[in-house]
């Protein structure tokens, strides 16, 4: 009898809960649905079908034979290389910065966390102009590196350290909170049963990041292939050496070149999808493991 008036306890008071959740009137769901969905709409998606319709406003022959001119195919390759570049950088920093801030206690930690924000709270222009500044002709080193025939600014390894910079926080961003969340206890127990520090590593903690950090990879290409201030402050804008494709849209738009401008921003706008895709399909397989876990 206890247990039935229980159920009844429980039952009603799920039935309370749910209509306090869901109290809102008809009337104000669809308005905030509708201006949701209005919102989506203009700001989001719109803009997306027009870079894909004035791309393609001319025709296959010329969107085609946008992409595949030399100064084109130039930024493509530059842009690609810088992400292959800064990517993997980033990767081996981030894990190394989120393994030792969540797993260990030590002097300057709090410092640490507070640099890996600092391309967050630091404007991208301003961030190529520092590189400038230290590695320019006028800048700290640039009497050496002009006397080593060492070209960083207007040059590749300078659009490298640029992006290298402002993509500087996500893998370890993404995986501080993760690896802080998981404690020690795992790795403490691999390392009393006789793992090496390099065995714990790639055995336990890696695999319990892998999601995480693919997540910060995916968000990483996604901000290196798209950066823009701190590139152009570096490049020098050297057409069909320096220009990346975000640089190459600036300049064609700029010279009324509309076709071939939103020719590449359309293979930007691609490759964002793509990024988006990816990332909505590692977080499904990161929420179905971690179901099977609980399972």
């Amino acid at each position: 009898m206890a247990g039935g008036s229980s159920r009844l306890a429980k039952a009603g008071q799920t039935r309370f809960e749910a209509r306090e959740a869901t109290r809102d009137s008809a009337l104000v769901k669809g308005i905030v649905l509708t201006l949701s969905l209005v919102f989506f709409a203009v700001f989001l998606l719109l803009p997306l079908v027009v870079v894909f319709a004035e791309a393609l406003r001319k025709g296959w022959d010329t969107y085609l034979a946008a992409l595949v001119e030399p100064d084109a195919l130039s930024a493509i390759k530059l842009t690609l290389t810088a992400a292959l570049i800064a990517v993997p950088l980033n990767v081996v920093f981030g894990v190394s910065a989120a393994w030792a801030i969540a797993k260990f206690e030590f002097r300057g930690k709090a410092l640490l966390v507070t640099l890996i924000d600092l391309p967050f709270s630091v404007s991208p222009v301003i961030a190529g102009l520092c590189y400038v500044l230290v590695f320019g002709a006028q800048g700290w080193f640039g009497s050496w590196l002009a006397a080593n025939d060492i070209k960083i600014i207007f040059a590749v390894p300078g659009i490298v350290l640029a992006t290298v910079f402002v993509t500087f926080p996500f893998v370890a961003r993404e995986l501080i909170p993760l690896m802080e969340a998981q404690g020690t206890e795992e790795e403490e127990a691999a390392t009393v049963l006789g793992a090496s520090g390099w065995q714990t590593f790639w055995r336990v903690t890696i695999p319990n990041i892998k999601w995480g950090l693919m997540y910060g990879i995916i968000l990483t290409n996604a901000r290196a292939m798209g950066e823009f201030g701190a590139v152009s402050v570096v490049s020098g804008h050297i057409r069909g050496f320096t220009n990346t494709m975000p640089l190459h849209v600036e300049i064609l738009y700029n010279e009324y070149q509309f076709a071939a401008a939103f020719a590449v921003a359309s293979l930007l706008a691609l490759l964002a999808l793509v990024t988006l895709a990816l990332k909505t399909f590692v977080e499904w397989q990161a929420e179905r493991a971690h179901k099977e876990i609980e399972a």
